[in-house]
């Protein structure tokens, strides 16, 4: 029999739960079907929030042409039979055919190279579906030809309506019986995932071989604690256990880091996004306090990248202990913060002319470079100058943290402006 997710599967808009930003009224993949008009893009979010399904809905509703690879068991050959294919039935349609690629992170530059010259002629309109950042893993020139649309984990509300149509909707539910005592556990496991929710429910059912299917906190929590779905690389825990690491690391525990990497490792995480996160927390939660982290971190990137699993966990390891025993600072974090709330709300200011180049005789003339003093001609390499636009001459945007290379930079930058006070 069909999992619980896949009976449910809705094909149309009306029945498709969440993401209002997307298909509700008006909104930008709901007006893009009622316009017949389907370009190239993206959806990019979390494991079950729906990607699969709305590229189907998408494709019924405009009856399409539709099809499907897997990035994990797809090659470049495999690509180009499909596009042959979709070419063919191309002759017959108004439509380029949709090919929908999940996962679409895992291709490789050659697989999404194969891609490439397909979008650009209109002879397939791609959808893909990825749980990463298309920044990171999809190849600009492909990215640049598609739309990208963020989905987003399922709210509570979305999450108890789709606990009801599954109680009210599924034959084999409804002959069976549902009673709802509690449904606390039951959200807490999904995590914002409607197939891990469907999921649990499948396992209520396989664990009441007949009779009245009861959903209570202690049931789910049973069931949950004696079923491989309690890991699931790909949903709930997967961010769970993520985030553990980088609070872990965040909050100098060393022992609580290496755990949850352990924990990353054995459930078969993608080094490369182990390593991503490790140069992220260097970078936001150690910064100034310890430059050496994020050469740390880079480092075990590109380690990782040449050799693989599984020596891969060694610098990973190394990393990790290094980062959370390191001393913790954001303030280069929290200042570029501040400084995009600034540009945001005044604009682009013009830049000063003595801070202009002035590489023409007509910019000298303008006054273009006029009054620049080199700082390397003064004492201390030092001299006072406004960098700043005019109207933001007195903005301070980076504050010190309470670290000493901080400290010492601080004290260094109130020396050199006269403002040191004993």
């Amino acid at each position: 029999m069909q999992p619980l997710a896949e009976r449910l599967r809705p094909t149309t808009l009306d029945d498709y739960i969440g993401q209002q930003h997307l298909v509700g009224p008006g909104a930008p993949l709901r007006t893009m079907i009622e316009s017949g008009h389907i370009p190239s893009f993206i959806l990019w979010g979390p494991p079950g929030v729906g990607k699969t399904t709305l590229a189907g809905i998408i494709a019924h509703s405009l009856e399409i042409p539709f099809y499907t690879l897997s990035a994990v068991n797809s090659g470049v050959k495999d690509v180009r039979e499909v596009i042959e294919r979709a070419g063919k039935n191309r002759l017959f349609s108004t439509h380029s055919p949709i090919l929908f690629i999940d996962e679409i992170h895992r291709f490789s530059k050659s697989q999404q190279d194969s891609l490439l010259a397909a979008v650009e002629k209109g002879a397939i309109t791609l959808v893909g579906a990825t749980t990463e950042n298309p920044s990171f893993e999809v190849i600009r020139p492909l990215l640049s030809r598609c739309q990208v649309y963020v989905l987003e984990s399922l709210g509570k509300a979305d999450l108890l309506t789709l606990l009801e149509r599954a109680v009210t909707h599924d034959d084999l539910l409804r002959e069976r019986g549902v009673k709802i005592v509690e449904t606390d556990a039951l959200l807490r496991f999904s995590g914002g995932d409607a197939r891990k929710l469907l999921g649990i429910i499948d396992l209520l059912c396989a664990a009441t071989p007949s009779g009245e299917i009861i959903i209570d906190n202690d049931r789910v929590t049973r069931q949950l604690q004696h079923s491989p779905m309690a890991y699931d690389k790909l949903g709930e825990m997967h961010y769970d256990i993520i985030s553990a690491f980088i609070k872990s690391l965040r909050g100098s525990d060393p022992d609580a880091a290496l755990y949850w990497l352990a924990r990353l490792i054995e459930g078969g995480e993608d080094p490369k996004f182990i390593a991503r996160r490790l140069v992220i927390s260097a970078s936001e939660d150690i910064g100034l306090a310890n430059p050496n982290a994020l050469l740390i971190a880079n480092a075990a990137f590109e380690a990782v990248e040449k050799i693989g699993w599984p020596e891969g966990r060694i610098p990973l390891a190394e990393a990790a202990v290094y980062l959370a025993t390191s001393p913790k600072s954001n303030s280069a974090y929290m200042g570029i913060n501040r400084a995009l709330e600034v540009v945001k709300s005044t604009g682009a200011l013009p830049v000063p002319l003595h801070l202009r180049n002035a590489p023409t005789k007509l910019m000298s003339e303008l006054g273009y470079a006029d009054g620049y003093l080199y700082p390397h001609d003064y004492p201390h390499h030092f001299v006072a100058q406004r960098y700043l636009p005019e109207a933001l001459a007195d903005l301070r945007l980076w504050t010190a943290a309470d670290n000493p290379a901080e400290q010492r930079a601080a004290t260094l930058q109130a020396n050199l402006r006269g403002t040191q006070t004993d």
